[in-house]
């Protein structure tokens, strides 16, 4: 009997690491894919990047509108309960088999509290990790518990899920799918790259991704000053960056770039949204990448090129040493710069291992999903006592 599987995406990010899944679950006998697209890929400020999934071939079964138009704490946890309403009737009328969720954002948690008052088995990808400096940290482990099925990115994130009370035979380590993409999608050489984004990349350039810092107050503004101010020290250099997500004083961080990118137009090129394929091709040229993205920890060292990880957002996750990490000043950041572009140290990268390479990462989830979804559920979980 084909199983009902809900796969929700409210990012261009999260999209792009759900996408080898979505793919292998949409040509399956055995499942039904209903994709539903919902937050900043329904926003005309984020870049309308629902587009992308349609251009991608996919049909997306609902469109879900929960963002109101501000990122203050209040329009935040308005979204949330917009987010719960709207998600509990889609789930009324759709009934999966399963949702699929991936990350830590506060979208997501609203989906995953709506699907567990359903009674609608939750599979969980990328649990178990840390990052201190934002609220998406306890977003993240509160999805774990709610979840039914856990696919962590490496094994110790796999014992931390276990730690939290969850069962180990539901809990399996399957690496990340952003690794699995980079070998799997055919990447763009330089000159295709741009004529692709309309920009010279004959210069060094790096790759620059600053998101709010969401458990610090009033820090976005003068963090974000201090990076740019940084990146003015090496005028031969070119810097691509995309814009931040719509988390508390994301705005602040766009509207700054906004100005920057405006006055710096023959270095500095900005995107709401580069797409996968661009946003990979850069990375695998650039010189380095910037910021505080997951993606710097966890996708950048399969390049075994540098990352600049700046503050605390992505403070305890597991890193190579191709990580430098540096506080959000203008001197620190301009010393890891220094620092990345030194031949020594980018040589010594070349041995680097991904720790969160775990091979044929979507096989490895269907297989699991297979499995699973033809034995019986029982959501009566038992907390699973070290």
């Amino acid at each position: 009997m084909t199983k009902k599987i809900c796969i929700i995406t409210g990012t261009r990010a999260e999209y792009g690491l759900l996408r080898p899944l979505i793919d292998k679950i949409n040509l399956s006998n055995d499942f039904e894919l209903k994709l539903v697209a919902t937050a900043m890929h329904l926003s005309l400020e984020f870049g309308l990047t629902y587009k992308l999934i349609e251009a991608d071939g996919f049909i997306i079964d609902k469109k879900i509108e929960i963002l109101l138009s501000s990122d203050t704490a209040v329009g935040i946890s308005k979204s949330v309960g917009l987010a719960i309403i709207s998600f509990s009737e889609y789930f009324s009328e759709e009934t999966p088999d399963l949702v699929i969720v991936l990350g830590d954002r506060f979208e997501i948690f609203s989906v995953v509290t709506a699907a567990t008052l359903a009674k609608i088995p939750v599979a969980h990808v990328h649990g178990g990790e840390t990052t201190e400096g934002a609220y998406d940290e306890a977003f993240r482990h509160c999805i774990s518990k709610m979840s039914y099925l856990h696919f962590t990115s490496t094994e110790e994130y796999k014992r931390r899920v276990i730690q939290l009370g969850e069962d180990p035979s539901r809990v399996f380590n399957v690496g990340a799918l952003g690794v699995e993409n980079i070998k799997r999608l055919s990447l763009i050489d330089v000159n295709t790259l741009e004529d692709h984004i309309n920009f010279k990349l004959d210069k060094p350039y790096g790759l620059v991704t600053f998101h709010a810092v969401t458990l610090e107050t009033s820090t976005s503004e003068s963090q974000v000053c201090e990076l740019l101010m940084a990146l003015d020290s090496f005028p031969n250099m070119k810097f691509l960056i995309t814009k931040g997500n719509s988390d508390s004083n994301g705005r602040i961080i766009n509207s700054l770039l906004e100005d920057y990118s405006e006055k710096n137009k023959d270095r500095i090129k900005l995107f709401t949204s580069m797409g996968q394929i661009a946003y990979l091709s850069a990375m695998k040229h650039c010189s380095m990448v910037l910021g505080n993205s997951s993606s710097g920890i966890i996708e950048a060292p399969t390049f075994n090129i540098p990352t600049i990880n700046i503050g605390d957002r992505q403070k305890g996750r597991i890193q190579t040493k191709s990580i430098i990490n540096c506080t959000s000043k203008k001197d620190a950041i301009i010393e890891s710069i220094k620092k990345a572009l030194n031949v020594d140290y980018i040589n010594s990268l070349n041995s680097i291992v991904n720790p969160y390479d775990g091979g044929d990462t979507s096989c490895k989830i269907m297989d699991i999903l297979i499995k699973v979804l033809h034995s019986p559920i029982n959501l009566k979980k038992k907390f699973y006592d070290l």
